[in-house]
């Protein structure tokens, strides 16, 4: 075979495998300050799955009650469906949390998977709180539909968290 065919091979080869690939981690990042020690902050973020006492788009919640790894919740949402997630780590001392999606379910929220951290920082009398997320769009293919791209994806999980901050905020000032 030629140089110039073997060059012509590898050549597409390449260019078509760019062009193949999947989608790229995307973040949703928020903090909030809230007007409470972290004590009373901690008291009602730390039950994982009471989440629906404080997030508004939160209908309801149950779960195991038990605060450790592996432990589970579901939420109804507001919208009437539900989402399943498990914790990985989770430390009263540290006044943190890290979770995971237990289960994929796109026509309630456009992500196919995530993990989320929410942590809490003393700033003297009042509570930093910072809800961190990585996540993938909820259509993984290379031409994902409008409602299941990394737009709608970044946009749900944004707005989920903000209302969540400003929801915890409302509940404990």
């Amino acid at each position: 075979m030629k140089l110039s065919s073997l060059l012509f091979i590898s050549l597409s080869l390449f260019s078509m495998s760019v062009t193949a690939h999947g989608p790229t981690p995307q973040k949703a990042d928020e903090s909030i300050v809230i007007d409470a020690p972290i004590e009373k902050t901690w008291a009602v973020v730390k039950e994982f799955d009471q989440i629906s006492k404080w997030h508004p788009d939160v209908k309801s919640s149950e779960g195991d009650g038990k605060n450790k790894s592996d432990s589970v919740r579901s939420m109804t949402l507001e919208t009437g469906g539900v989402v399943k997630e498990s914790l990985d780590y989770y430390s009263d001392k540290d006044h943190e949390y890290n979770y995971r999606l237990k289960g994929e379910n796109t026509d309630v929220f456009p992500i196919s998977s995530h993990t989320s951290a929410i942590q809490l920082i003393a700033e003297g009398d009042k509570t930093l709180v910072k809800w961190k997320s990585r996540f993938y769009r909820g259509d993984t293919g290379n031409s994902p539909s409008k409602n299941l791209n990394d737009e709608s994806a970044v946009k749900a999980m944004k707005k989920f968290i903000q209302n969540g901050l400003k929801g915890l905020k409302k509940s404990l000032e």
